[in-house]
């Protein structure tokens, strides 16, 4: 009932002036009344709901037949006119409450289109928008075919879903070229990992760039696919795309030390940051020592990534070599290898050791993207797997809940990049 648009020359009961929504309460009263009397059920096929949407859907179509002729029914300004109406044929579409079968009026030169429900068309945008939600969520299209059946008695294919999200395509292209900010104070890179069906079923990364804007907004920039195999020349493509869509300044990149990361951040913005997230060194750290080392080793390496300075760090890295680089050597190699990119946070306030030191801003993205490609075992492509990852990015914050949280936690630290960063943030926004 939602697809009943402005223009359609429907009747109208005048509106009660305490009711802003037009809807007169006991003209509904009477209508659900009636529909008891007669045994009507209020939902299902063939219950009052249905009756109604019927209905609406077939008054706003004559009406539209109505402005295409140019004259009412039976109006004798029609004789002559050239054309007339032509009867009606039944036609089934599927609505929010279910399948619904309508009369569409018809013109004798076949010249009407209509608009309220176009020829061919099967399915009212709610249903749309109905079977993308689902896809967000992460249900597969044989799950949300069967969810139509069961709730809403609408038989839809799962290649019909497929059609209905293959929509999002163009969107998605638009919304990955769309102009972006001048300058971010901070750009998250990470990678969330799916099956994708090339030849054989292979593990692929899709990257994603989440950006924290100069009001304390999330602004998720892209998404890219990768084969595993990234190097300098893949990030510096990433990073170009986003120069070139306007992104010219940013304070810092926070990354899980993604190899040439930095020399492609480097040769796109020289006076960029590059930080390694802490939370995927300790992960890392762990993925070497037996699992009942793990609270000891956590324990030791906390005074290396909380010290006041790098020199202070430095010393308490050397007393964890000590106590632990005999038995795992492959830590403190990690550590060492990774020690130009862990340091920089060290020089900055507490306001942005909290926000940089980990990626957990991006891995709650990644949560809600992981549940939404878990469900569905693999992808038989690339663009699929984007296809869903995309929805399920645009369906993060239905809300706006999220928005004002993001806005209260970053106040603080905003204040101090622009601070340390000489002013940058500032800058751009004036």
């Amino acid at each position: 009932m939602t697809d009943v648009k402005a223009g359609a020359q429907v009747a109208k009961p005048d509106k009660p002036a305490d009711q802003p929504g037009g809807v007169d309460p006991e003209l509904i009263g009477r209508l659900v009344a009636q529909a008891r009397e007669q045994g009507m059920e209020l939902t299902g096929e063939g219950g009052l709901l249905a009756e109604l949407t019927k209905r609406v859907l077939e008054s706003a179509l004559e009406g539209e037949l109505t402005d295409h002729l140019g004259y009412d029914r039976h109006d004798a300004a029609g004789d002559g006119s050239g054309n007339s109406r032509n009867g009606k044929r039944a036609k089934t579409v599927i609505t929010d409450v279910g399948p619904v079968t309508i009369e569409v009026p018809r013109d004798r030169d076949a010249s009407f289109e209509p608009k309220i429900v176009r020829k061919r068309q099967r399915r009212l945008s709610g249903v749309d928008e109905m079977v993308l939600s689902l896809s967000a969520k992460g249900l597969t299209h044989g799950e949300i075919s069967a969810h139509l059946a069961e709730v809403y008695g609408a038989q839809v294919s799962k290649q019909t879903i497929s059609t209905i999200t293959d929509k999002v395509i163009d969107g998605m292209t638009e919304w990955q070229n769309r102009p972006l900010d001048a300058v971010y104070p901070v750009i998250f890179l990470d990678a969330v990992h799916v099956k994708i069906r090339d030849g054989q079923v292979v593990n692929r990364p899709i990257y994603v760039a989440l950006a924290v804007t100069g009001e304390g907004t999330r602004d998720i920039l892209g998404l890219w696919a990768g084969d595993g195999a990234e190097g300098a020349k893949f990030w510096l493509h990433v990073l170009t795309e986003l120069r070139n869509r306007g992104v010219g300044d940013v304070c810092m990149v926070v990354c899980d030390g993604l190899a040439g990361l930095g020399d492609a951040v480097t040769a796109t913005w020289p006076r960029t940051i590059v930080q390694t997230c802490i939370v995927h060194l300790l992960r890392g750290s762990f993925r070497y020592a037996s699992r009942a080392d793990w609270a000891a080793i956590a324990k030791a390496l906390k005074p290396v990534y909380t010290a006041p300075t790098e020199e202070a760090a430095m010393e308490r890295f050397m007393e964890f070599t000590e106590a632990w680089g005999a038995k795992y050597p492959a830590i403190v190699r990690l550590w060492e290898n990774a020690w130009a990119e862990f340091v920089p946070f060290l020089n900055f306030d507490v306001e942005i050791r909290k926000v940089v030191c980990s990626t957990n801003a991006i891995e709650s993205v990644n949560a809600r993207i992981r549940r939404a490609v878990k469900a569905r075992g693999h992808f038989p492509n690339e663009q699929a797997a984007l296809k869903c990852v995309y929805l399920a990015i645009m369906a993060l914050d239905p809300t706006g809940k999220a928005r004002k949280r993001w806005i209260t936690r970053w106040k603080a630290a905003l204040n101090a990049f622009d601070i340390t960063f000489d002013g940058r943030l500032s800058a751009a926004r004036n």
